[in-house]
């Protein structure tokens, strides 16, 4: 079915729902042709809300029967709801019956209940289950489940749903053998959004544990036979998730058993339905064979994301889809504070802060500059699956780590008490609500009165309302004869599509001062008492100024510590500043940022002076000196030295242009490299000699950040060997691939051979290929890496289109589709960006392939071609023409029609 002309949906209309559900008793009868869904509820009307008639969302269904108190009842279908009007008046308790059917296996959009490889599985997040049953398919009318599923035992013996397991057994035979059932009742009111099923031949790894209370709970994790092997570190990452949420904020595990399943086909990386969590296999599955580093990470982080929706957004959800970072920008703010306190050592929680930033400046402050831009809290929307989007979830996070920073105190540095007294309060108002981001963020400001939170909460929350990335524009002066080093500060923030005007934003600035020689000197504001290596200014207004006494000397800043707040700064530092702090600024944050302003600083000054790039040097003699310096550091770890080391990307150096030429920032950044690879040719092999024996595989912080030195390493001395006809160095390189004990290792040494474009790439592809091509995760990286590999002369494309006639390439599953198109059209932007639009044209053939098959994966490849307008000819011209010829298929899906509506827009 197609939508027809969409109607945008505004955040200010909200109203009540006109009926609350309190029951909800659903029973299934699985077949994949033709599903049975009898939906038994009890309803009542919001006496708030003027009577009006029951309308329930429906999509795809075939009804059979509608009863209410038993009888048959008149309704009537507008559109794609079910309407009812003769029903009980004023607040009287009344039954509704539904009974309907739907084809599971049919249902490509893997949206509502769908089969996958034999098994059923359900995604109702976010208007999900309205292709279930009709339902009020809203996240503030939340009610009590209970959920019967039958099924052949034979094709089906694992039935599991949310909550609690309270009866199972034999069903009478049917015609193709032996029935049963399973009947699951969860404890919990939910919104039907959280809803799940699963069904099939699965097989469990299972852990009871004890709480900290002494109550004893069941962890489950289920996939399909012959990956059991792989769900170890998911079952350790699940059991480390329920004791740090105890730990951290009181909040302990609330069900008798927490069950986690993995599935191949899947639009997202996880969903948190209560007690039954469905994940994609990529964050489930792994061993030290078949998953890298990174896996082993993005495991740990999704296992963690998803247990904390537990309370936050299951305990407590969303009052409607407006409010959705209230549970996504805080549960990731709460994963990624696990995953801190899980590396353990300052220098390990510093990369985990420097990872999550780059993510967040490099794909959220694009999106914030481009068509699709929105706030945290978007005020209107057409396709909600839209707004699913780093805004929402990594901006959101920055807003709610900026809280925790405005509610800190003397003896509270971080805010970390004072967070979780708020989260307290927000739990002890709040439970078991439906509720609004202003709900959150009263919570924390009234459990820390006098914070800097509570006394400017107002303007704390136009992060909530206004999109953009604000610019923080700081000037120093120092005055010799007073002792005295004045600071003002100073913010902006670019218009964004419907918002001109920006009120200025609260602002948590972290920062301390170096002396020239790179020492730490004391921070003492004008009229205070006490000093400090570090302070936090909170900026309120468009414009202040701070002084800071007793300087005796003209001070470098480190500002915007720990990446304070989520802005553009710009502090007007020169590059012996930034020299001074890359050495010794004691923030690894800022000691890292210094190191990657100034490789993007040499890059725009190439581009502006429009030089011929090819074989000149970029980086000065004084930054090659100083990235050998931090490479060779005695004191700094290996996991910092290679963030130190890698270059901005290219997507990255390209959103500081106007105007882009993708093929330039191509050719610019791969001189870059080779100049970095060559210069420090010896101290690369130095590198990669010292890291690359790590003994037995483990996946901990200090192991994983000497493999990915060592990768690196690699590259640098791959890129200088082809360009110096070296033979040597290569073969050692494809000798590490073919004899690696770890797939991380492994795919270090085959990346370093595609990515230098060393001709015995090929040879170990293949034997890749041959090696892993029962692992469907595995595969995915061979696909992705040579969709992803630099372009040579055009090469890219002819072998991706060669790839999607693969065996092993299917467009129908998101994964694959993802590791090849998605890696070539959003992550090689020198391959993608042809002269000849060849790229354009394929990715205008890919999204309307996916729209007719999954309309939200499409939508996300459509986002590719956010900020076509700033690319220079005759990339521009041509890929408006794409963008125009999808525009112009009358029936797209409303997710891709937003996307693309809105890129032409903002043209």
């Amino acid at each position: 079915m197609r939508e027809g002309q969409p109607t945008a949906i505004h955040r200010e209309a909200y109203v009540a729902p006109a009926f609350w559900i309190d029951t909800v008793d659903l029973t299934f009868d699985l077949d994949p042709a033709k599903t049975r869904v009898l939906n038994k509820m009890r309803l009542r009307r919001n006496t708030g809300v003027a009577a009006q008639p029951l309308r329930l969302d429906g999509e795809e269904l075939n009804l059979a029967r509608v009863l209410v108190n038993g009888a048959g009842t008149s309704f009537k279908m507008d559109g794609g709801q079910l309407v009812l009007e003769n029903l009980p008046e004023d607040s009287e308790a009344f039954d509704l019956e539904i009974f309907t059917t739907c084809n599971p296996e049919k249902n490509t959009q893997l949206m509502g209940l769908y089969v996958s490889q034999g098994t059923f599985f359900t995604q109702c997040e976010a208007e999900g289950f309205r292709r279930i049953t009709y339902f009020l398919d809203r996240p503030d009318v939340m009610a009590s489940y209970t959920v019967t599923l039958r099924a052949d035992k034979a094709k089906y013996p694992v039935l599991l749903s949310n909550g609690n397991l309270v009866e199972q057994g034999a069903l009478e035979d049917g015609p193709n053998g032996p029935r049963h059932f399973a009947k699951w009742v969860d404890p919990h009111k939910k919104p039907c959004y959280l809803f799940a099923l699963v069904a099939g031949q699965l097989v469990a790894r299972e852990q009871r544990i004890t709480s900290r209370s002494g109550t004893e709970h069941l962890l489950q994790v289920f996939v399909r036979p012959g990956d059991l092997d792989k769900t170890e570190h998911a079952m350790n990452s699940l059991m480390a998730s329920v004791a740090w949420d105890e730990a951290r904020f009181g909040l302990p595990l609330d069900l008798e058993r927490f069950m986690i399943v993995a599935t191949s086909d899947f639009n997202m990386g996880a969903m948190e339905n209560k007690g039954l969590n469905i994940f994609n296999t990529k964050y489930v599955l792994a061993n030290p064979n078949t998953a890298t580093d990174m896996d082993f990470g993005g495991i740990e982080s999704v296992v963690g994301h998803e247990y904390f929706h537990n309370w936050t957004g299951n305990r407590i959800t969303c009052r409607d889809w407006f409010q959705l970072s209230l549970k996504e920008g805080l549960t990731v703010f709460r994963d990624q504070e696990f995953s801190q306190d899980m590396a353990g050592e300052a220098s390990a929680r510093a990369v985990k802060r420097i990872e999550d930033v780059r993510v967040l400046r490099t794909v959220q402050f694009a999106e914030d500059a481009g068509p699709m831009a929105h706030p945290v809290r978007p005020d209107s929307y057409v396709e909600i699956n839209n707004f699913y989007t780093v805004t929402i979830y990594e901006k959101g996070s920055e807003v709610v780590r900026m809280m925790q920073t405005l509610v800190a105190t003397p003896a509270d540095s971080q805010g970390r008490d004072g967070f979780a007294k708020g989260m307290k309060l927000y739990f002890e108002r709040h439970d078991g609500q439906a509720v609004t981001c202003d709900d959150f963020a009263q919570a924390i400001a009234d459990a820390n009165p006098g914070s800097a939170l509570a006394n400017h909460l107002a303007e704390f929350k136009n992060w909530y309302s206004q999109a953009g990335t604000p610019r923080l524009q700081a000037s120093g002066a120092f005055n010799a004869a007073e002792r005295s080093y004045t600071l003002t500060l100073s913010q902006s923030c670019p218009a964004t599509p419907d918002q001109n005007h920006k009120a200025p934003f609260v602002i948590p600035v972290t920062l301390g001062l170096l002396s020239r020689e790179g020492a730490a000197m004391p921070l003492q504001l004008a009229g205070a008492d006490d000093s400090a290596a570090q302070v936090t200014l909170v900026l309120t207004q468009a414009s202040a100024s701070y002084t800071f006494v007793n300087i005796d000397s003209e001070p470098v800043p480190s500002l915007l510590r720990s990446f304070s707040a989520p802005v553009v700064l710009e502090d007007g530092l020169n590059a012996d500043d930034l020299l001074i702090l890359l050495a010794h600024d004691n923030d690894p944050f800022n000691q890292w940022e210094a190191g990657q302003r100034l490789m993007l600083r040499s890059a725009l000054e190439a581009i502006q002076k429009n030089k011929d790039l090819t074989g000149q040097p970029v980086l000065s003699e004084a930054l090659v000196a100083a990235l050998r310096n931090v490479l060779r550091h005695p004191k700094l770890d290996a996991a910092f030295k290679d963030l130190a080391l890698t270059l901005p990307s290219e997507n990255y150096i390209a959103d500081q242009l106007d105007v882009v030429d993708p093929q330039r920032v191509h050719a610019l950044r791969e001189n870059m490299r080779l100049q970095l690879a060559s210069t420090l040719h010896a101290d690369w092999q130095w590198a990669w000699d010292a890291h690359k024996h790590n003994g037995a595989y483990t996946p901990d912080a200090k192991s994983s950040g000497r493999r990915a030195l060592a990768g690196l390493s690699m590259t640098m001395l791959c890129v200088a060997a082809v360009h110096s006809g070296d033979s040597i160095t290569p073969g050692r390189v494809y000798q590490q691939f073919k004899d690696a004990g770890n797939m991380t290792d492994r795919f270090n040494a085959l990346s370093a051979l595609v990515v230098s474009g060393h001709a015995l790439a090929q040879e170990a592809l293949a034997m890749f290929h041959k090696q892993f091509e029962h692992e469907a995760l595995v595969i995915d990286k061979w696909f992705a890496l040579q969709a992803g590999a630099p372009d040579r002369a055009g090469d890219v494309l002819p072998r991706v289109r060669q790839l999607m006639q693969h065996h092993d390439f299917s467009l129908r599953n998101p994964n694959r589709a993802r590791s090849l198109i998605f890696s070539y059209c959003s992550a090689n932007p020198a391959g993608f960006h042809r002269a000849d639009a060849a790229g354009y044209v394929y990715w205008s053939e890919q999204v309307l392939a996916l729209d007719a098959i999954n309309p939200q994966v499409a939508a996300r490849l459509a986002r590719a071609m956010d900020r076509w307008s700033r690319l220079a000819e005759p990339y521009r011209s041509a890929a408006k023409v794409a963008i125009e010829r999808v525009a112009a298929k009358a029936d797209l899906s409303n997710d891709v029609r937003e996307v693309i509506s809105r890129a032409l827009k903002g043209a």
